[in-house]
C-alpha cells in the first residue's frame, strides 16, 4: 500500500536563530528505513509567519493529497520530545518572524476552547520510548505558530479530502552537529533524526491501519 507523508517543519524566528524542525524535517525525507517502502515523503519548511501557514498549507494539502501530516515545530524550552494531542483556540500577540501579529485572543471566534488531533499519540510515544531525548504527552501546544498550524491542521483533517492523521512534535534546541562543544546537554540533530524516524515509522504504521 502506497502512501504519502507530508512533513513540515519550520524557519527561524525572533529568539531562535535557529531552528532544528526546519533540517530536521529535511533529514527525515532522506531517511531509508524497510517500514518506510512505497512511502513517498514530502517536506515543506514554513517560514514563522501566520500568512505563510494560511497559504501554504492548504495548498499543500490539495496538490500531495497526503494521507497523514508529520509537523515538527522547535519549543526552545522543552527539555525533550513533546507529543500533542490537541490545539488551543488561543493566539499570542507576539509578532512572527515577519513582525505581524494576528492582534486577536483566538484563531476561531466562536469556536470551542480547543479540539483533539487525530494523532495516534500512544503509537508515536511507544516508538520515541528510549530515545534522545526522551519524549512525553502534551495537551499544551502553546498559543504561537506550533499551535496555529496544528489547529488548521486538524481542521483539514475534518474533511474528506483531509490526511486521516495529523501528528505535531515539539522538540527542544539542538546542537548543529554532534562533535560542538558548545551546549552538550542539548541533543544533535542525529538525536532528532534518530528519534523523528521512529515517530515517522510509527506514524506511516498508523496510517496504513
Amino acid at each position: 500500500m502506497s502512501l504519502t507523508i507530508l512533513v513540515t517543519g519550520f524557519g527561524p524566528f525572533p529568539g531562535a536563530p535557529f531552528n532544528p524542525s526546519g533540517p530536521l524535517a529535511r533529514r527525515l525525507a532522506r531517511a531509508r528505513r524497510p517500514a518506510l517502502a512505497q512511502v513517498k515523503v514530502v517536506t515543506h519548511i514554513f517560514a514563522t509567519s501566520y500568512a505563510a501557514v494560511d497559504r501554504e498549507l492548504p495548498l499543500l494539502i490539495a496538490r500531495h493529497k497526503p494521507d497523514a501530516l508529520l509537523m515538527l515545530g522547535l519549543a526552545p524550552r522543552a527539555r525533550g520530545l513533546r507529543v500533542e494531542t490537541r490545539a488551543r483556540n488561543a493566539l499570542a500577540l507576539l509578532p512572527d518572524a515577519g513582525g505581524a501579529s494576528m492582534r486577536r485572543n483566538a484563531i476561531a471566534i466562536g469556536k470551542p476552547a480547543a479540539v483533539a488531533m487525530p494523532t495516534p499519540a500512544r503509537a508515536l510515544l511507544a516508538a520515541l520510548r528510549g530515545s534522545r531525548p526522551s519524549a512525553m504527552f502534551s495537551r499544551d501546544a502553546g498559543r504561537y505558530l506550533c499551535n496555529y498550524l496544528c489547529w488548521h491542521a486538524a481542521e483539514l483533517a475534518s474533511v474528506e479530502s483531509g490526511p486521516s492523521l495529523v501528528a505535531f512534535i515539539h522538540v527542544p534546541r539542538a546542537r548543529r552537529s554532534p562533535s560542538r562543544k558548545r551546549a552538550k546537554t542539548l541533543p544533535s540533530l542525529d538525536d532528532l533524526a534518530q528519534a523523528g524516524g521512529r515517530a515517522l515509522v510509527a506514524l506511516v504504521a498508523a496510517a496504513r491501519r
